[in-house]
């Protein structure tokens, strides 16, 4: 039998939202975005990770832009290339589970304004969290890939992983993801898996990986070897560190072999060249503080990601307790294995670290719960891959029965109330998903959009008095 032919290596670019988001707080505007968009667009790389994620929130609340607005100036940018997002299932791109009919139109509305790829998470890798978003895309003609959140510890083994490939593929996925949120895929165990997956399922398998443990390049070299399809990557001025290896080097690594990807070395130099001062400035202002640039092999000690990490700091220096930084790492596997050994991944890994946090600040564990805690106990996230330790359960909800179905089952129709509450403020359909999701941050956004209409027809009334004087 003839050895099949390996087809050349495909790279999604996340320099538009993971990379900023890894880096500089999901800082970079659309502004800073637009002028580059034209050479990137020429590259030929497999998809563009330009939103979702944190980059929702983050427009609305910090940058005062509308994201539905900077997704529509990237299409009309983009002409040749495929535009990614990164969906949390039921969880959409907030914090908690909303209804169905929320869920399948914001699909909607994303694919009709630009989104050709959906890639669709659940923290706990509950596949029941998944199945609206991929119904929805595969209505929409929308490309529904599913992330797998990968993380370590022995209920994760590699008839795990290809059990949940199957189950991915019955469920209508066209492509899935391993999504390795805190760089703890090193790379002959990447060898392993992906020689699993590519055995137990004809969909193609794209690599997600960060940098934050340092072993993210090799982690992809050996991916690419046992097959893996696509593999994500950042332009080099935001790369590494707690993003994703960078492109160029990728490109290279490849170059000349049976993977070589086609793209264009002086290419990448002129889009990595337009992102260097960018990475200056932030650097500068503190935007980019140099300690996520480095490499923290506790990572695969403590499993935790470099976000969260971050996080971890802030909390305790609030609280004038950084001596105790050490004692919650510790703290935080034992949490993570008291509430069923979830991946650590949005909203997980906030959950998890802000309770190891209070056990630790308290000087009594479970003594303090918050109302998430709560909720994760009461199974309102969903099913973990192994179950919650009973007597932190009884401690922390006492006699609450937990519910077992899917979550979003319990939640009626939202759409028409969001609707309702929204009326004064909408001015474009997509408003009320805006607000859906961030009640508060919409809002305010909606003010302060008011407002600068309202000042730019000022200005447009004083331009035409000045004009035609009475």
């Amino acid at each position: 039998m003839a050895e099949q032919v390996k087809k050349p290596l495909k790279i999604t670019e996340t320099v538009l939202r993971d990379a900023h988001q890894s880096l500089i707080a999901t800082r970079m505007s659309t502004e800073q975005m637009l002028p580059i968009v034209d050479k990137m667009d020429k590259v030929g790389y497999h998809a563009v990770e330009c939103w979702g994620g944190a980059t929702f929130d983050a427009s609305l609340r910090f940058l005062k832009e509308d994201p539905w607005e900077r997704l529509r100036k990237l299409r009309a940018g983009f002409k040749n290339t495929k535009l990614q997002m990164l969906f949390r299932g039921q969880n959409i791109l907030g914090y908690n589970h909303y209804a169905d009919d929320v869920v399948e139109y914001f699909v909607q509305k994303s694919i009709a304004n630009g989104i050709d790829i959906i890639r669709i998470f659940d923290c706990f890798n509950d596949l029941r969290n998944l199945q609206t978003a991929v119904k929805a895309a595969n209505k929409e003609k929308g490309h529904a890939q599913i992330a797998l959140s990968y993380t370590l510890g022995d209920a994760y083994t590699l008839e795990y992983w290809t059990d949940m490939a199957k189950k991915i593929e019955e469920m209508g996925a066209d492509s899935i993801c391993i999504k390795d949120m805190a760089g703890l895929l090193v790379p002959y165990e990447a060898t392993k898996l992906v020689k699993a997956l590519k055995e137990g399922t004809k969909l193609p398998i794209e690599m997600h990986t960060h940098y934050t443990s340092g072993v993210a390049a090799m982690t992809y070299l050996k991916s690419v070897e046992a097959g893996a399809d696509i593999i994500d990557t950042a332009m080099s001025p935001f790369a590494m560190g707690t993003s994703q290896p960078a492109t160029e080097v990728m490109v290279e690594t490849f170059r000349g072999t049976e993977y070589d990807t086609g793209l264009d070395q002086n290419l990448l130099a002129e889009i990595a060249d337009y992102f260097r001062p960018m990475q200056e400035d932030a650097l500068k202002t503190g935007l980019l503080n140099p300690k996520v640039m480095g490499v923290n092999i506790k990572t695969l000690l403590y499993q935790v990601p470099g976000g969260m990490l971050s996080n971890l700091v802030s909390q305790l220096k609030e609280a004038h307790a950084e001596d105790k930084y050490y004692q919650v790492l510790e703290e935080i596997p034992r949490v993570r294995k008291d509430f069923g050994e979830p991946p650590l991944v949005t909203p997980s890994s906030q959950i998890v670290g802000t309770q190891a946090v209070l056990n630790v600040l308290q000087g009594e564990r479970y003594k303090m719960v918050t109302k998430e805690s709560k909720k994760v106990l009461s199974g309102e996230f969903g099913e973990t891959v192994k179950p919650f330790n009973p007597e932190v359960q009884k401690k922390c909800i006492g006699d609450t029965k937990p519910i077992t179905c899917r979550p979003a089952d319990l939640i009626k129709p939202q759409l028409s109330e969001y609707e309702k509450e929204i009326a004064q403020w909408k001015q474009q359909d997509e408003d009320v998903l805006s607000y859906a999701l961030f009640p508060q941050v919409a809002t305010e956004f909606f003010k302060y959009r008011q407002a600068q209409q309202e000042k730019v027809d000022v200005t447009a009334a004083d331009t035409e008095n000045k004009a035609y004087p009475v």
